[in-house]
This record gives C-alpha cells, structure tokens and sequence, in this order.
C-alpha cells in the first residue's frame, strides 16, 4: 500500500470535500481496503479493488450520493466476502455498527468461510431483502456494475447465474424499493436501463 494508492482511493470518493472527522474515517477507510483487497483479483482478471472504486463511482457521479457513510459502504461492500477475517480490524477502526451492516451485505458461507451449500442461495436474497435503504442502494449499485463487468469474464455460466438472479431477484427488488428514496428510484432505473442494454447487446450477437 503507497501513499499514491491511498490518495487515488480518497480522490474516488471525494474524501476532500467531507467535514473533517469524515476526512479522517476516510483515510482509515482507504487503508483498510487496499488492505481486505490486496493480492485478490476479480474473474476478469482485474484487481479487486478496481470493483468497489467502480461503485463508489456509480454512487457518486450516478446516483448523486455524497453521505461519506454510505460511499464508505460502497469502498468496503466486498471486505467481509473476500477477506473475512479482517472483521475485527474492520471493527477496530470504524466501529461495530459499521461492521454489523457490512455483515448484512455479505453471503452468510463467505462469512463462515465454508463453500456454498443448498438453501445458501434463498437464504442471501432473504438476508439481502431485509437490507436497510443505506446498504440496499451500495448493493444494486454493486448489481449495476457487476451487469457492465461480467460481459468480460471468460466464464459465461457465471453471467448466466447473474442474469437469472436479476430477473428473479434484484430487478423485482430494486422496482419494490423505488418509492423508499429518490436515490433508490435512480437506482432502479439504471439497474433496469443496464438490463435493456445488455438484453439488445446480448440480441445482436446472438448470445
């Protein structure tokens, strides 16, 4: 972790234009993240961090959010599911109720860092409909880039799976949630303006 590393983090999120004590979690923030994602990579062969920097982005320049909160929660999505044991690090310098949220955001086998079993699937969209609106609108915004990056993973089952989870699952989701905020109604509409792209996309080759 450099000092430039840092920096590029802190620029994503703005971190410059926050109150001072949020500058500051900022900086912790950053450095817990190039910690929980270093030496992970993503199916695409990217590095992991490129992934929740891209939904910070999404939050901000998309979805006008600029709560250091909930761009904190964008920064650190994945922490637990890459990283788990880094909850009590995590804990340490953001505070438990921080952690607890991450945790709701996070499949139940990725924290008991076992393989994913039968009902583990029903059990995370259970686990993942009872989200407050503050994770839920970090975690379609993970949905949305996830829908743009997937089209460049060399395994095509894993976009098969993500797309069946979207009509079944987070498409209904994000449409039952649009009257919570108007955050989370920009949210829906980009969710579903994705899907039509990658559906016409997906129509012209054939796929």
């Amino acid at each position: 972790m450099s000092p430039a590393e840092t920096t590029a983090v802190l620029h994503v999120l703005d971190a410059s234009t926050w109150p001072e004590a949020d500058r500051s979690r900022a900086k912790e923030a950053a450095a817990l993240a190039l910690t929980a994602y270093a030496g992970h990579t993503r199916d695409q062969g990217t590095p992991y961090i490129d992934h929740p920097l891209a939904v910070v982005a999404i939050l901000r320049t998309e979805l006008a959010v600029n709560a250091p909160n909930t761009l904190l929660l964008g920064l650190l999505h994945d922490a637990l599911e890459v990283s788990p044991s880094a909850a009590p690090l995590l804990t340490t310098r953001l505070g438990e109720d921080f952690v607890t949220v991450l945790q709701a955001m996070t499949p139940d086998h990725r924290l008991e860092q076992r393989t994913k079993q039968l009902g583990d699937e029903a059990a995370w969209r259970a686990k993942t409909s009872r989200l407050a609106p503050e994770p839920l609108l970090v975690r379609l915004a993970d949905r949305i880039h996830n829908l743009r990056d997937l089209q460049n993973s060399p395994d095509p089952s894993r976009l098969e799976r993500f797309i069946t989870a979207l009509i079944e699952f987070y498409l209904p989701l994000a449409e039952s949630a649009r009257p919570i905020s108007a955050q989370l109604n920009a949210a829906c509409s980009l969710l579903q303006a994705e899907y039509e792209r990658y559906q016409h996309r997906a129509g012209e080759t054939g796929a």
